[in-house]
C-alpha cells in the first residue's frame, strides 16, 4: 500500500502496515484495550502493544545442545577406503534454537516442537525478562511435532488457549517467535487456510496456513489471535530458499492441547486408530463415483478387528464429517483422529454408496508407537523402555539397556511398575506424579514373575 503526501497531520489516516487495517476496521476488531482514539494530538494511536505486553512474557527462547552420529564417509564411497572403523559412524556436537510456550505457569509446561529439541542432552530456556532455566522433556510426539518441556521457576506468565475449531479464513494473526537466534520477534498476517497437510505423508498433520513472516528459529513459537490467546504452534514454512515467502504454517492449538494432556496424563500420546485406509475424494473421483460434492475421505480398505470395522464402517463410504466438523482430504481425517486419544468416542458422518448419510459413534484404539521419555520421570529410570499395562495394572519395563541407570538400580525386563511407597499407580502419568520429588528417597513396588519386590531410588 503507497501513502502519499499529507499537508494536514492533524487529518492523517494510521496505517497498521502489519495487518493492513483502515481506521474504521480497527476500531471494531481490535481487543478492547486496543481500542483507542485516533488523534496525533498526544494521545495514544491504535496499537497491538498492549496484547502483547500481556502475552509476549509467555513465550520463551530455547537453546539446545547434544550430539548425533554422521557418517566420516558417504555410503556411495565406502568401497574405495580401506579401513572399516574409519568408515564407521561417529557422533559430532551440535547446537539448536527454536521458541516455546508456556502453557501452565504453576507447573511450568512448555509446548515447543518435537524438531526443536530432538536428540537434545542439554535444554535451556530464555525467558523474556533474560532469566535461562534449564528444562527437561516430559515427553514428545514424533508424528505431530510436539515436545512438551517442564522448568521449575517462580513468576511465570502463561498464554490463554484458543479454540481452534472456531478460526475463519481471513482472521487476523500474530506470530511470536525467536528468529535467526535475533531474540523474540513479532509478526502478523491473517489465517490465509485451514486444514492443511501433504508435507509429509507420514506425519500428522492439520495445520493452520498463514502469511505471518515465520523463519528458523520461530519452531514452536506462538500463534495468536487478536485477543491475545494461542491458536496454534509454529512449525513449518515453504521457503525455497530457507526464507519465508508468506506460507507458514502451524499446529492447531486444539491438536495441541489433545496431545499435551495424553503425555501428561499417561505419559504418552496414545494416538487413537480408525483403522482404514484410503484417498481423497477429488473432482474427477466425485464424478466417476456420482458424488454430491469433489470432498471428503474414500475408504477403500477396513481393517479386521479395527474401530471402523466393529462400529460398522465399510469400504466404499465416505467420511465427510469429524464430530460435526467438515473434511475435505483423507489427509485431513488422519489428522484429526491422530490427535484424538485411543479410547475416545468420535462421530463420523459417512456417505453409504446408496447416497444416505449416516452417523456412527466410533470409539478409537490405541495405535502401537509412543515416545516416552523415561529418565523425565525420574533420572533412575533412564535405559528403561516403558509402557502403559494394558490392563491398567501398572507400568511395563520392556527393555533395560545395560549399563543404565535403570540397569544399575536392578530393573529387569519384563518387571512391572506396580506402585511407589505402596501408592498403586495405573499408567505413567501416575508414575512420573509420584516420582516429582527427586531429591527424597521412595521405592518402587515391583512385580517379577511371581514375586513381588520393592527398589529402593534417590
Amino acid at each position: 500500500m503507497k501513502v502519499g503526501e499529507i499537508s494536514n497531520m492533524k487529518k492523517m489516516s494510521v496505517l497498521m502496515s502489519s495487518v493492513l487495517l483502515s481506521s474504521s476496521l480497527a476500531m471494531t476488531t481490535l481487543p478492547a484495550y486496543a481500542n483507542l482514539p485516533f488523534s496525533v494530538d498526544g494521545k495514544q494511536l491504535p496499537s497491538l502493544a498492549p496484547m502483547l505486553e500481556n502475552v509476549t512474557p509467555a513465550v520463551v527462547l530455547i537453546s539446545v545442545k547434544g550430539t548425533q552420529e554422521v557418517q566420516s564417509v558417504p555410503d556411495a564411497f565406502r568401497f574405495f577406503f580401506g579401513n572399516p572403523r574409519q568408515n564407521a559412524p561417529r557422533e559430532r556436537p551440535f547446537q539448536g534454537l527454536g521458541s516455546g510456550v508456556i502453557i501452565d505457569a504453576e507447573k511450568g509446561y512448555i509446548v515447543t516442537n518435537h524438531h526443536v529439541v530432538k536428540e537434545a542432552d542439554e535444554i535451556q530456556i530464555t525467558l523474556k525478562d533474560g532469566r535461562q532455566i534449564s528444562a527437561k522433556k516430559i515427553g514428545a510426539d514424533e508424528n505431530s511435532d510436539i515436545a512438551l518441556l517442564q522448568v521449575e521457576a517462580d513468576g511465570l506468565t502463561q498464554v490463554k488457549i484458543a479454540d481452534s475449531d472456531k478460526l475463519r479464513v481471513g482472521d487476523f494473526t500474530v506470530a511470536i517467535g525467536s528468529p535467526f537466534g535475533l531474540g523474540q520477534t513479532v509478526t502478523s498476517g491473517i489465517v490465509s487456510a485451514l486444514g492443511r497437510s501433504g508435507l509429509n505423508v507420514e506425519n500428522i498433520e492439520d495445520f493452520i496456513q498463514t502469511d505471518a513472516a515465520i523463519n528458523s528459529g520461530n519452531s514452536g513459537g506462538a500463534l495468536i489471535n487478536l485477543r491475545g490467546e494461542l491458536i496454534g504452534i509454529n512449525t513449518a514454512i515453504i521457503g525455497p530458499n530457507g526464507g519465508n515467502v508468506g506460507i507458514g504454517f502451524a499446529i492447531p492449538s486444539n491438536m495441541v492441547q489433545s496431545l499435551v494432556k495424553q503425555i501428561i496424563e499417561f505419559g504418552e500420546v496414545r494416538r487413537g486408530v480408525l483403522g482404514v485406509s484410503g484417498r481423497s475424494v477429488t473432482g474427477e473421483f466425485a464424478k466417476a463415483m456420482e458424488l454430491e460434492e469433489a470432498q471428503g475421505a474414500f475408504i477403500e480398505e477396513v481393517t479386521k478387528d479395527s474401530a471402523a470395522e466393529e462400529a460398522g464402517i465399510v469400504a466404499g463410504d465416505v467420511i465427510t464429517q469429524v464430530n460435526g466438523k467438515k473434511i475435505k482430504s483423507f489427509a485431513e481425517l488422519r489428522g484429526k483422529i491422530g490427535a484424538i486419544g485411543a479410547g475416545s468416542e468420535v462421530e463420523l458422518t459417512v456417505l453409504k454408496s446408496n447416497g444416505k448419510k449416516k452417523v456412527y459413534k466410533v470409539v478409537l484404539k490405541k495405535a502401537d508407537s509412543a515416545n516416552i521419555e523415561p529418565s523425565s520421570i525420574h533420572r533412575a529410570l533412564e535405559g528403561a523402555t516403558l509402557e502403559n499395562n494394558s490392563q491398567g495394572f501398572g507400568v511395563n519395563v520392556t527393555d533395560v539397556e545395560a549399563g543404565t541407570p535403570a540397569a544399575l538400580i536392578g530393573l529387569r525386563k519384563g518387571d512391572i511398575i506396580r506402585g511407589v511407597n505402596r501408592k498403586r499407580v495405573a499408567n505413567i502419568g501416575e508414575l512420573r506424579e509420584l516420582l516429582q520429588d527427586e531429591s527424597s528417597v521412595s521405592l518402587l513396588n515391583i512385580a517379577r514373575g511371581n514375586s513381588n519386590l520393592f527398589i529402593r531410588i534417590k
